[in-house]
């Protein structure tokens, strides 16, 4: 081989490890041309991370999924019933947000009990088993508030006045910025400190990668299975109490509608830099450029039923570019 061809073969690998970052370099400078300081300012710079933070944070979730090998479906409808848990601890039972913070996180581990179960003991594939439990979490959130949404000045199931008439300013703050981008930020960092610098992390990387050479090596794979599920479940908790924060309520289906947006960010990251893995930092890069996208296309006047479109090729182009190197190697 020339070291001509040597040289195009390196150049091509580089621009396809790197083809998320410039996409999203080349999609800035293009809708800064088109719409000058109206796109290219601070003040959507800011917009930008809001509307990334939740995004961001349910792909989190899904990477510390995805790095043993796993696969998430039903994250973001637990995610809506743990807004229902959340909402209705402040507003029905009047309990401070710490409070509720902390049983909001206990009842989603519990619930994903379920998930691990059909999982490991019950050996169904991640994939099959996350499918059925879509419908069992819609189904539970919708028993527990009595098919409705949670809201301030809505009775309780049970039909009594609420304890509190309406939210705080402090309850309403964990969906705005820069509250929501800090979260965003602190979870991003756990990751990938967790995943990239810690014997954990590697391990589930090692299932990830194979999980009967991992198990030969003495990995016990169904425990760090167990911990990466409820990792993300306090990850999927956190998204969904930003979600209910932002929307001023526990909506029907609130937090369903993010798991395309957070699966296209994971596959897009995995390929950032040649990590050909899930990683955070690929992760937080996936998540500005669907965001990038969206923000942009919105702002040159495409309509919004299009946008899933592009989220959709966004996330395609990323699967070629993950798998095609694979080919090739």
């Amino acid at each position: 081989m020339t070291a001509t061809m040597k040289s195009n073969k390196s150049l091509t690998r580089v621009l396809m490890d790197w083809a998320a970052v410039i996409v999203m370099i080349a999609a800035i400078i293009i809708f800064t041309a088109v719409k000058g300081t109206s796109f290219f300012s601070p003040v959507n710079a800011i917009n930008i991370l809001r509307a990334m933070s939740i995004t961001t944070i349910f792909a989190i979730g899904a990477t510390v999924t995805m790095a043993p090998d796993g696969f998430d479906m039903s994250a973001c409808t637990l995610a809506s019933c743990s807004g229902y848990i959340f909402a209705s601890t402040f507003l029905w039972w009047g309990l401070p947000i710490p409070v509720a913070v902390i049983i909001t996180i206990i009842v989603t581990m519990v619930l994903y009990q379920l998930t691990m179960l059909l999982i490991l003991v019950c050996h169904i594939p991640d994939m099959l088993a996350t499918c059925a439990l879509m419908f069992v979490h819609q189904g539970l959130g919708l028993f527990y508030t009595g098919g409705g949404a949670v809201s301030a000045g809505m009775s309780t199931r049970w039909g009594a006045a609420p304890v509190r008439p309406g939210w705080t300013t402090s309850f309403l703050a964990i969906g705005k910025s820069p509250y929501c981008i800090i979260i965003m930020l602190a979870v991003v960092i756990f990751a990938h400190i967790f995943l990239t610098y810690t014997k954990h992390g590697r391990y589930l990387y090692a299932m990830g990668g194979n999980k009967i050479a991992a198990k030969l090596s003495g990995i016990n794979t169904t425990k760090y299975r167990y911990m990466a599920g409820m990792i993300t479940a306090v990850i999927v908790a956190i998204g969904a109490m930003v979600v209910t924060s932002r929307n001023s309520a526990a909506q029907i289906q609130g937090c369903d509608n993010y798991l395309m947006p957070s699966l296209a960010a994971v596959f897009v990251g995995r390929s950032v830099g040649g990590q050909e893995k899930p990683n955070a930092l690929g992760t937080l890069i996936g998540a500005a450029l669907v965001c990038v996208l969206d923000n942009g296309l919105t702002q040159v006047g495409v309509a919004y039923y299009v946008l899933p479109a592009v989220r959709g090729a966004v996330m395609a182009l990323a699967l070629v570019l993950a798998y095609i190197t694979k080919k090739q190697d």
